[in-house]
């Protein structure tokens, strides 16, 4: 993935729209491209056609010294071998694929029904390591065509556009020189077109008819909770494994690397209760499921994990998911004061957040192990909620935007996957006390056991914590139970900032892996806000935390795996990742079972097996044969009639008149006749 969010693009626009341009400008910095050209030479195909020579110039013309030029009208499948063979450092662009298709359309290259060259140009987009630029037409808005050959191209450029668009990173449609991006991807665009981006104030949205405040009017937070959060977003680091043996790097620090810092364009959005967010395709996951029952794996298939592709599926709106390439840490660093952090380390948790910002520490080794990037984000402290509310209401506003925004910001950088945890001390007590609010929870009973760092436990301190929740619910017992209110008396500003994140990713259909109390806390708070944001939430271990094994329950979330790691939040997710990518990449590479695939004719009622297909009239449905009439020769392959035709005994079928077939009535659950019943046996055995 580039560092503006995308690696592969394809810009789509109409005739004369503008998208060669827009496209030619996307890479305008790189001095060395290789620009693919797909249409067929004027000289060659129409030399009495200027208009279409002119064309062809125009575009050479525009093309800078530094380029060089590669054709494929001779060949349709040599534009997938350059796609395939073009190293990471290097960069292409292909203009375009409507001239790819005419060619692909003549019978001396390719017959019009046959879609194989088409999948292997899209399989070569998806794995492709170069900066890749494709340029298509779009037909799917103009008038079906009146002729054959019409109708074959639109056809073709159609299927070759979805098959494209859907392993590109980011599509784009231009429309009268004004772009449009289709598909998340960076909101890099062109100087010359590049509109002005607003970043949106940090003090929250405006205030509408029916919203509830945080609190009442005569109650107010310290002042020093209502400091909003940071109106940039913190660095992005994407660590590292070490090399095998000791190396510093030139710069001192072989862990960070360059930052993605995107804007946000200002929408005026107002998070409030019962948004419409968007769902997961409803569709998509149980045909997944569906589809592994017919893959050659052996035994009895990926057991638990065969959630993973559903959900996958899913997310992906696909019956064959991929597995998550790019994926994004966000360790959320906010602590709570007063008795919510009873035996907890001072400084401890600020330590650790540093430590991952330096790249490292067990978070960050997990991330650099599945090639994640990591991006520590400060959260507000917290007021003892024992004493009064955790956060003032526009600190809430501030950080559920602050949340949506950081995720926003993870989607336009290309980011497919958002893995949430935090650092905090305290936010086992926040997150008992929310799941006491939302779900009726004993605080008691979902409150983990605290360990000092030596290993020992300390009952003191847990008592503590549970007097902080227990005074806490009693302080707020007649206070308003919305999200917004839960997290400004109980929440603070790590749950406040997780909540926006599971908002900001539904709403760009992101899925999120949780992790922790923090993020199913967040869960919870985001039912009532938007009840579409679970759907799209994955929980990999609940780590043996009662607070997460309720949560989970509640969300309707069952947790894939059990393994009681207790690295922090976020390490679990991380460790389990490669499991979940494997599984993804072996149901999406693996080819269906040989004796799934049909081989000819079954077996049919004229005798006729797979090795001597039935021709003619012996070629006919099953449902049209019908047993022999009275006195016609019964077929060598029918059942033999005569017991039936005889019409002896009680209760056996007779031949009519007519020559019709009456089916004895049942004497009984069991046989008709006691003669039939095997030796030895009674009716009443």
């Amino acid at each position: 993935m580039s560092v503006d969010g995308w690696n592969t693009v394809l810009v789509l626009g109409g005739i004369r729209s503008g998208k060669s341009e827009f496209a030619e400008s996307l890479v305008g910095d790189v001095t060395a491209v290789r620009y693919v050209a797909t249409a067929r030479h004027p000289e060659s195909d129409d030399p009495d056609d200027p208009e279409w020579t002119a064309r062809i110039e125009a575009h050479r013309r525009r093309r800078p010294e530094g380029w060089t030029t590669e054709e494929t009208a001779t060949d349709p499948s040599r534009l997938a071998e350059l796609i395939a063979g073009a190293a990471p450092d290097e960069t292409l662009l292909v203009d375009d694929l409507g001239g790819w298709v005419t060619v692909l359309l003549d019978p001396v290259h390719q017959p019009a029904d046959d879609h194989t060259t088409i999948n292997e140009l899209a399989v070569a987009v998806r794995d492709c390591t170069a900066r890749l630029v494709l340029v298509s037409p779009e037909v799917g808005l103009s008038l079906v065509p009146t002729t054959t050959l019409g109708r074959a191209f639109t056809d073709a450029l159609g299927t070759t556009n979805r098959a494209v668009a859907e392993v590109c990173d980011a599509v784009v449609l231009v429309v009268a020189g004004q772009p449009s991006w289709l598909k998340p991807a960076a909101t890099r665009q062109p100087a010359s077109i590049r509109p002005e981006s607003v970043v949106p104030s940090q003090s929250g949205p405006p205030r509408t008819a029916g919203t509830t405040d945080a609190g009442s009017a005569d109650r107010s937070a310290p002042e020093t909770r209502a400091v909003p959060v940071p109106s940039t977003s913190p660095a992005v680091v994407t660590p590292h494994l070490p090399e095998p043996e000791p190396q510093v790097a030139e710069d001192g620090s072989p862990w960070t690397a360059p930052t993605m810092m995107l804007p946000m364009v200002a929408t005026g959005l107002v998070i409030q209760t019962g948004m419409d967010l968007p769902m997961p395709d409803e569709y998509a996951g149980p045909q997944a499921i569906d589809r592994l029952a017919t893959l050659d794996l052996p035994g009895a298939g990926l057991g638990n994990l065969e959630r993973v592709i559903g959900f996958a599926a899913s997310t992906q709106g696909t019956a064959t998911p991929r597995p998550w390439r790019t994926v994004r840490v966000l360790l959320l660093h906010g602590d709570h004061d007063g008795g919510a952090s009873a035996g907890s380390v001072p400084g401890e948790s600020g330590r650790r957040a540093d430590q991952a910002r330096a790249g490292a520490g067990p978070l960050a080794r997990l991330a650099a192990e599945v090639g994640a990037s990591l991006q520590v984000v400060d959260a507000p402290t917290a007021a003892p909620i024992e004493d009064g509310p955790a956060l003032s209401a526009e600190a809430v506003e501030s950080a559920l935007r602050y949340g949506w925004r950081l995720a926003e910001e993870a989607v336009d950088a290309g980011v497919e996957l958002i893995v949430l945890g935090a650092c905090g001390a305290g936010t086992e007590a926040a997150t008992a006390a929310v799941l006491a609010a939302t779900a009726g929870a004993e605080s008691a009973a979902v409150l983990g056991r605290v360990v000092s760092p030596g290993g020992q436990v300390d009952d003191a301190a847990w008592m503590i914590r549970c007097a902080a929740v227990r005074d806490a619910l009693h302080r707020t017992r007649r206070s308003p139970r919305g999200p917004k209110d839960i997290l400004a008396e109980l929440g603070g500003g790590d749950i406040a900032i997780a909540a926006g994140i599971l908002l900001g990713a539904t709403a760009r259909r992101t899925p999120v892996l949780l992790d922790g109390p923090v993020g199913v806390a967040a869960g919870l708070v985001t039912r009532d806000l938007a009840g579409q944001s679970r759907h799209w939430c994955l929980l990999p271990d609940h780590g043996g935390h009662p607070a997460v094994k309720l949560a989970a329950d509640v969300l309707g979330l069952t947790p894939l795996l059990d393994l009681r790691l207790d690295l922090g939040e976020g390490a679990t997710a991380l460790a389990t990742l490669p499991l979940l990518r494997t599984a993804l990449t072996l149901a999406a590479s693996v080819g269906e079972h040989p004796s799934l695939t049909p081989t000819g004719w079954a077996e049919s009622p004229t005798g006729h097996g797979d090795d001597a297909p039935a021709t003619g009239e012996d070629r006919q449905p099953a449902e049209d044969v019908r047993p022999p009439a009275d006195g016609e020769p019964a077929d060598g392959n029918q059942p033999d009639r005569d017991e039936q035709r005889t019409g002896t005994g009680a209760g056996d079928g007779r031949t009519a008149d007519d020559g019709e077939f009456d089916e004895p009535e049942p004497d009984g659950p069991g046989p008709a006749r006691s003669d039939w019943l095997p030796d030895g046996a009674s009716r009443g055995a």
